[in-house]
């Protein structure tokens, strides 16, 4: 009974198959509704391709990104001047590094639930997932206020990987900041206090990067932030319409621990502050725009010179009549890096004066002398007494 009762359903299905009138053609078996095979979208090859409203996190921590959009650090991704997404955080310097006459906009995103460690002299300690973003707009006249006077020329992230930390450069071209990993030099024309400029903004490469961003420990090169010390950001800022300490709104938004009292903070005044001790205007841009170098551990080591805010600046070390290893003295044959009472005869401030690629200090970062800090800086140097040292050939 079995075998007849197959026989007679084979016989059933041919037919209303189509299979006993002798047409060739071979239709096919209806799908159950109950067994199609739902339509899957493709998984991202890439972490960087995945959509999100929050910050990519997972991009930032193991992959280079081919747009700095990828990484969705902020609302608008063509502007990445404000607005960060959440838990960015824009951030000044209380005195300028110098590029050009450029202005940065800075923002610090650390991941939710960890804090940097405070430190009184040196760049604080910041934890895995850490991203500080540094975008560079040139004016097209540096006494015009406002977006429309400037040109996004780049952005550049410094991240906090597992690995330690690493530089990635951006170039804005068409409307998108790109990956440009070996640099560029973008033409620009500048109009300052009505004297005109033309030149190449050079936007580093990601090996330029280690020069200034490396220090060297217990013989290993490794990457590190410089701008980010106490005395950098212990400075008032607008913050949602109040002028608040930086450093305390820091510490009163869980991003920062071990902050002493405000009276154990030492601060470096913007150069250009009047009303503040020419000594510490002058040491506080010495050291944002040389001291990452002129350090101990910077690639300027060999110099013997130290330019960080803490050190003695009467000091041997700080250039006082300490002669200069590896430079000629150029068309002047300077012998001292700092000779109290003449700064015109200090490598200290000539340096900054010329513009040679082999002679100029700092050596990346500018295309132009910066005469404002000139004239200030051989103003101080004037201003030493002669007595701190005897700097003789």
């Amino acid at each position: 009974m079995r075998l007849l009762a197959q026989l007679i359903f084979l016989l059933l299905f041919t037919s209303a198959c189509g299979g006993g009138d002798g047409d060739s053609q071979v239709a096919e078996t209806p799908t159950s509704p109950s067994t199609e095979t739902p339509e899957v979208t493709p998984a991202p090859s890439s972490l960087c391709e995945q959509t999100t409203t929050s910050v990519n996190w997972e991009a930032l921590m193991s992959e280079d990104c081919d747009t700095l959009s990828q990484y969705g650090l902020f609302i608008d991704p063509i502007s990445p001047t404000s607005e960060p997404v959440s838990p960015g955080l824009a951030y000044e310097l209380s005195t300028q590094l110098f590029t050009n006459y450029a202005n940065k906009h800075r923002f610090i995103f650390i991941p939710e639930g960890k804090k940097a460690n405070y430190h009184p002299t040196d760049a604080f300690q910041f934890p895995v997932g850490t991203v500080l973003t540094k975008t560079f707009s040139m004016p097209y006249d540096t006494q015009v206020k406002g977006a429309e006077n400037e040109i996004k020329i780049e952005t550049r992230l410094l991240i906090h990987r597992e690995s330690g930390w690493t530089t990635l450069p951006y170039l804005w071209q068409e409307g998108k900041a790109k990956l440009t990993l070996g640099g560029a030099d973008i033409p620009h024309t500048l109009n300052h206090q009505g004297e005109v400029a033309q030149f190449d903004y050079h936007v580093p490469s990601r090996a330029e990067c280690k020069l200034c961003h490396q220090i060297n420990r217990d013989g290993e090169s490794k990457i590190a932030p410089i701008g980010l010390k106490a005395h950098l950001l212990n400075t008032e800022i607008n913050y949602q319409g109040q002028t608040v300490n930086q450093l305390q709104l820091w510490a009163d938004r869980e991003l920062l621990e071990s902050l002493p009292n405000s009276t154990e903070i030492a601060s470096a005044p913007s150069l250009f502050d009047k009303n503040a001790d020419l000594t510490q205007r002058v040491k506080g841009y010495l050291d944002i725009n040389c001291a990452h170098c002129h350090r101990a551990e910077g690639f300027a080591s060999i110099s013997g010179l130290r330019l960080g805010f803490h050190i003695d600046h009467t000091s041997y070390q700080y250039g006082v009549c300490k002669q200069s290893p590896g430079w000629d003295g150029g068309a002047k044959g300077l012998s001292f890096d700092l000779i109290p009472g003449d700064g015109e005869h200090s490598i200290l401030l000539y340096r900054q004066e010329l513009n040679n690629p082999k002679d100029r200090m700092p050596p990346i970062g500018r295309s132009l002398v910066h005469q404002e800090a000139v004239i200030l800086i051989k103003q101080w140097i004037d201003s030493l007494p002669p007595s701190l040292g005897n700097c003789q050939s």
